[in-house]
C-alpha cells in the first residue's frame, strides 16, 4: 500500500509542531504548510493529499477544492464552526474534531472561572498587591461551590468533565442536551436532564459547552437570561456567539444576574472597549481554556489514530454534526 499523505496547515510554533509530528504513524508522510503560505502554495501541497490537519490557520475553500483525494479534514480543536460544512458535504469530505483531547483543559479552566467569579479572585489579588488588605471582601459578597446547582448546557466530552469536577466541590449538577445521555450514564455521572428553560431558571451556574451552529447562536438569549436567579452566574468556554453578548451586558449592569466568567466573545480578539472588560463582576480570558502543553500529545494522537483508521477502511471518529438546540 502506498504512503498516505497528510498536509498539516498550521500557525503553531515549531516546538509544538514537532510534538504533533512525533505521532506521525509509519506509512504516513506529513507536509507542514505554514498559514502564511500563499493560496497557490497551499493548493499545490494538497493536490495529492489524502488528509488535511488544521490548527491555527484558515482552510480556504479553493484550497480544499484543490485536493481531489482528500477524505478527512481533521481539526486539532474541539470546535468546527469555521469549517465550510456545505462544501465538505459536496466534496464527500468528513470534518472531524479532536475527539475530546482538550476536554480536561477546558473543564479545568471552566471551574477556574466559576471559582474566580465566586471568590472575586482578580479584585482581591489586586487589592492585596496594592496594600488594601481584605478589600473588597465584606463577608457577604463571596460564595462557595458547595450545594450550588450547576447547569451544564451541552453534555459532550467537555460538559461531562465539567460535571465530574464540580461534583468534587459538592455541587449539584443537571444538564440540557438535545441528545439525552443513556439512563445508565446519567446515574454514573450523577446527572439529571432538564428542559432548556428549566436549566436557566433553576441553576446557580449556567456553563456553556455546545458547538456554534446557526441553531445554537444566541441560545443564551435575553429571554433565558431573564429567567435566571439574581444570584446566578454564566460561564462560557465554548464559543462566544452562543451567548447574546448585548443581553448579557444589560443583565450584568442591571443586576439581573450576579456575574460571568468568559473565555470567549462574539468578536475575537475582543475589543478593549467592550463593556464586559470594565465590569468587576466579570472574569475574562482570551480563548485559552483548551490551550495547555499537556493537550498536544492527546490532540495529535487522536488525529493520527483517526486518519490511520480511515486509511485502513474504518469510519472516521469525531465527525462534526449540526446540532439543533430546540426551544
Amino acid at each position: 500500500m502506498p504512503n498516505a499523505k497528510v498536509v498539516f496547515l498550521t500557525g503553531l510554533p515549531q516546538r509544538t509542531v514537532d510534538v504533533i509530528l512525533s505521532h506521525n504513524p509509519d506509512g504516513f508522510e506529513t507536509q507542514v504548510v505554514r498559514r502564511d503560505a500563499s493560496v497557490d502554495e497551499q493548493k499545490q501541497a494538497v493536490a495529492d493529499a489524502d488528509f488535511i490537519i488544521v490548527y491555527g490557520a484558515e482552510l480556504a475553500d479553493d484550497v480544499l477544492r484543490a485536493g481531489p483525494k482528500v477524505r478527512v479534514v481533521q481539526t486539532l480543536a474541539a470546535g468546527y464552526d469555521r469549517m465550510n460544512h456545505g462544501l465538505m458535504a459536496d466534496l464527500d469530505v468528513a470534518c472531524c474534531n479532536n475527539g475530546g483531547a482538550n476536554s480536561w483543559a477546558v473543564a479545568d479552566h471552566t471551574v477556574l472561572l466559576m471559582l474566580a467569579v465566586y471568590r472575586k479572585l482578580i479584585a482581591v489579588d489586586l487589592s492585596t498587591r496594592e496594600g488594601r488588605w481584605n478589600e473588597p471582601i465584606t463577608g457577604a459578597n463571596t460564595f462557595e461551590m458547595a450545594e450550588k446547582m450547576v447547569g451544564v448546557l451541552g453534555i459532550g466530552n467537555i460538559g461531562r468533565q465539567v460535571a465530574k469536577r464540580v461534583q468534587g466541590f459538592d455541587s449539584k449538577t443537571q444538564y440540557y442536551d438535545l441528545y439525552p445521555l443513556p439512563e445508565e450514564t446519567e446515574r454514573e455521572l450523577n446527572l439529571s436532564r432538564v428542559e432548556l428553560d428549566e436549566l436557566f431558571a433553576t441553576s446557580d451556574v449556567v456553563t456553556c459547552h455546545i458547538p456554534l451552529t446557526p441553531q445554537t447562536r444566541h441560545v443564551v438569549s435575553r429571554e433565558r437570561i431573564a429567567m435566571m436567579k439574581p444570584t446566578s452566574i454564566v460561564v462560557n468556554t465554548s464559543r462566544g456567539p452562543v451567548v447574546d453578548e448585548a443581553a448579557l451586558i444589560d443583565a450584568l449592569r442591571e443586576g439581573q444576574i450576579a456575574g460571568a466568567g468568559l473565555d470567549v466573545f462574539e468578536q475575537e480578539p475582543v475589543d478593549p472597549n467592550n463593556p464586559l472588560l470594565k465590569m468587576e463582576n466579570v472574569i475574562a480570558t482570551p480563548h485559552t481554556a483548551g490551550t495547555t502543553w499537556d493537550t498536544w500529545p492527546r490532540r495529535a494522537g487522536f488525529a493520527y489514530r483517526n486518519l490511520k483508521g480511515v486509511w485502513e477502511g474504518e469510519p472516521p471518529m469525531g465527525v462534526a454534526r449540526d446540532f439543533d438546540i430546540q426551544g
